[in-house]
């Protein structure tokens, strides 16, 4: 893919994220709705759930999924667990303790949303969708 057009800060920040969202992302990529909520609610333990949710957001946000899923600046893992009624977010840490789990719900977020890879990107982050 030509990056010659985009700035080195540019091609640093590409598909990831850089500082916190401000409330307009937040309410544009974060909010679950009822769908979401019952997509989430499938999961088992408080850590999954909120994990699924940062997942599920960041694909919505970024257009990709992140090598390491809790990659996210924490005002994003506040917001999702506000709405999943996790009283304490610091048990997102424990979603990565198994490293097949974010595997196994990014391919089932992609099969929900119909999320096709699109492009290998070879700069540590994950295929870009659409």
């Amino acid at each position: 893919m030509p990056v010659e057009f985009l700035s080195d800060e540019q091609v640093a920040a590409y598909g990831r994220f850089v500082g916190e969202p401000d409330r307009a992302e937040l309410e544009r990529f974060f909010v679950l709705d009822d769908g979401d909520r019952k997509l989430v609610g499938r999961h088992r333990g408080e850590h999954n759930r909120l994990g699924f949710a940062v997942q599920l957001g960041t694909v919505r946000c970024l257009g990709t999924f992140l090598t390491d899923p809790l990659d996210v600046p924490w005002g994003v893992v506040d917001y999702l667990a506000g709405q999943l009624g996790v009283v304490d977010p610091s048990v997102v840490k424990r979603y990565v303790e198994r490293a097949k789990t974010p595997y196994e719900h990014s391919w089932e977020i992609r099969g929900v949303f119909g999320y096709r890879v699109r492009c290998p990107v070879n700069s540590g982050q994950g295929p870009l969708l659409e």
